[in-house]
């Protein structure tokens, strides 16, 4: 069975960074698109980065480009989100997603848990 778990979530201070993972098994991994997704208290989910299936395509949300991102290390079936100049409207519960084909467009069919990002002032 699919299972995606997430880690790397914490408290950091706003202009700080962090850096998620997500550990990925029961599917082959290096065929699949892969996202993160994040909610807010209160907000919608919304699309935070994706990344296809070989890294060669990637996209980003307007608020987080220039400041996040996403990559993947299909050896060790892990997805990652590196966080940088982190902001108090980041905090929310991130998910890391997977594809139902090797490009994100085709859309997501399993989510993870969920790991918990707080930035403070």
């Amino acid at each position: 069975q699919v299972q995606l778990v997430e880690s790397g979530g914490g408290l950091v201070q706003s202009g700080g960074s962090l850096r998620l993972s997500c550990a990925a098994s029961g599917f082959t991994f290096n065929s699949k698109a892969m996202s993160w997704y994040r909610q807010a208290l209160g907000k919608e989910r919304e699309l935070v980065a994706s990344i296809s299936n070989g890294g060669g395509t990637l996209n980003y949300a307007d608020s987080v480009k220039g400041r996040f991102t996403i990559s993947r290390d299909n050896a060790k079936n892990t997805l990652y989100l590196q966080m940088n100049s982190l902001k108090l409207d980041d905090t929310a519960l991130y998910f890391c997603a997977k594809g139902r084909s090797w490009h994100a467009s085709v859309g997501m069919d399993y989510w993870g848990k969920g790991t918990l990002v707080t930035v403070s002032s």
